[in-house]
């Protein structure tokens, strides 16, 4: 017969084990015990700090030139326009997922593409530079 100390809810049992047989054992009624054990106490491991986040380069926006940014974080699956193209209102530059809905990125106005600030599969966050109209 074995004798174990269980913690049950904060409360400690003192447990009697008898092995009857091959593989069944019978459990004595738990009786309580007049001291409880208290278990050791490990301190949490430290976390790691967590890393710093890259500083994007600022985007140089020329006079009259329009930036179109990410309305929301997530990931770019397609670019539609190239820098020198003619866009027109509307029309899609980028398609950007995010909470697994792609979402289209439209130009704001008529323009010219200056530049392509992302590129294909790249994570962004809200309010980073996509595209920039002149």
């Amino acid at each position: 017969m074995k004798k174990y100390i269980v913690n049950v809810n904060g409360k400690s049992y003192e447990v009697e084990i008898e092995e009857v047989g091959g593989s069944s054992q019978a459990v004595s009624s738990p009786a309580p015990v007049s001291a409880p054990v208290a278990a050791p106490v490990q301190s949490a491991p430290k976390a790691a700090p967590a890393p710093k986040a890259e500083a994007k380069p600022a985007v140089q926006v020329p006079q009259g030139a329009e930036v179109v940014e990410a309305p929301m974080p997530g990931t770019i699956l397609d670019i539609k326009v190239n820098q020198g193209d003619a866009v027109k209102k509307g029309q899609v530059l980028v398609i950007l997922e995010a909470m697994k809905m792609e979402n289209e990125i439209m130009a704001p106005r008529d323009g010219k593409v200056a530049s392509v600030n992302t590129s294909k599969g790249a994570s962004v966050n809200l309010g980073d530079a996509l595209v920039t109209l002149e």
